[in-house]
């Protein structure tokens, strides 16, 4: 991406330095995604996931071994054949149904192949050498990747002894806040933060910065939207994918809701045509009205099935609401998810600020149960 004048004028007002600039437009161009803290499968290479058998358990991306529901998958099939188009009403589609659902307007939605971008592009709007990114510590890396990437501060608030964000600390962090950055449930550790705690986030940070809420796994909670905040124009803006409950992460399909006139700020970094697939299998998706609770029931019979595992044979786990969760496995972490490599189970990451914790996602019963016979193995 070639940087526009104004553009330029911007990121030179808000602190940056020419030298800037390349790093600038690779973030906001179409070569962004080769970036290696871009999205979970990017950050998930930090483990180097690669030349994995074709039996073997990948657990490690957080991603639903369930894969789009039957409606979805239909409609996908169907309009393969008129891919050669752009179809840009398909997108138009997604909005206005997600208007309707999410009880915002029109304007305050913007749909993204997945919600990545529209994280990326928030860094790129709201953050700078003299505005800070806050997150929680841990969290999902990517969003301060992406402001260290581009020179901007990034302060990090460890979560509270529950595991929520911690708000107060959070408010308080940097005066000069420019994008607060909160994972509700979060990643990796799959915890809330309570509703009331969000409020209180928003009402009592630095002025001028914006609340970046990343619902990327809110579905599969029970827990309530935030989509009243956009609705009362509040200074946040919240990210939703099609990538987790709904089974889309290779179809990309997402969106952001926000003021029109924040989303309008992070706009100038998006062009083009989104994957035809993707919105024709987000439509369909967000049209089947039992989808969601049945598939949160699903993972979540899984998911507790594994805790039980976990408790009786005394290991040492964070409760999660998500479709993934941390264990603690008293050792540095890479030295387990090596030794499960060689039992075919590929699980996730290691946080700094927790060596000794790795994050595994919940996949089917028989993978989650091939998770559980492996785990046994490495750590007896």
């Amino acid at each position: 991406m070639t940087l526009t004048t104004q553009q330029q004028n911007d990121f030179l007002r808000r602190g940056f330095s020419r030298r800037s600039f390349g790093r600038i437009a690779a973030l906001a161009g179409g070569g962004a995604a080769a970036l290696p803290f871009f999205n979970e499968p990017a950050l998930a290479q930090l483990s180097q996931v690669r030349g994995a058998p074709p039996d073997a358990v990948m657990i490690n991306a957080n991603e639903n071994p369930l894969g789009p529901c039957a409606e979805a998958k239909e409609a996908i099939h169907n309009i393969v054949a008129s891919g050669g188009r752009y179809m840009y009403g398909e997108t138009d589609k997604v909005q206005r149904l997600l208007s309707e659902q999410e009880g915002v307007k029109l304007g305050s939605i913007r749909i993204y192949p997945g919600s990545s971008a529209p994280l990326h592009q928030a860094v790129l709007a709201f953050t700078s050498p003299t505005k800070s990114f806050v997150t929680g510590d841990p969290g999902y890396e990517a969003g301060e990747r992406a402001a260290k990437f581009i020179g901007a501060k990034v302060v990090r608030v460890p979560l509270t002894k529950t595991y929520a964000h911690d708000v107060v600390a959070m408010a308080k962090a940097d005066p000069n806040a420019g994008l607060i950055y909160l994972c509700n449930p979060n990643n990796p550790t799959g915890t809330l933060t309570p509703r009331a705690d969000i409020e209180y986030l928003l009402a009592n940070k630095p002025a001028g910065s914006i609340l970046l809420i990343d619902e990327a796994y809110i579905h599969l909670s029970g827990a309530p939207m935030a989509s009243d905040l956009v609705a009362a124009d509040k200074d946040v803006i919240i990210l939703r994918t099609f990538s987790k409950l709904y089974g889309m992460a290779g179809l990309r399909a997402g969106a952001a809701l926000g003021r029109p006139d924040l989303l309008a700020k992070i706009m100038p970094y998006s062009a083009g045509a989104l994957p035809v697939t993707g919105m024709i299998g987000a439509n369909a998706s967000l049209k089947v009205k039992d989808l969601v609770p049945k598939r949160r029931k699903i993972i979540a019979d899984v998911r507790e099935d594994v805790f039980s595992f976990l408790s009786k044979n005394n290991f040492k786990f964070v409760p999660s609401v998500s479709n993934k969760f941390m264990v603690d496995v008293g050792r540095p972490g890479e030295q387990v998810i090596e030794a499960m490599r060689k039992q075919k189970v590929y699980i996730g990451r290691v946080w700094p600020s927790w060596p000794t914790y790795v994050r595994v996602s919940v996949g089917t019963q028989d993978e989650m149960n091939k998770f559980k016979s492996a785990f046994l193995n490495v750590m007896s």
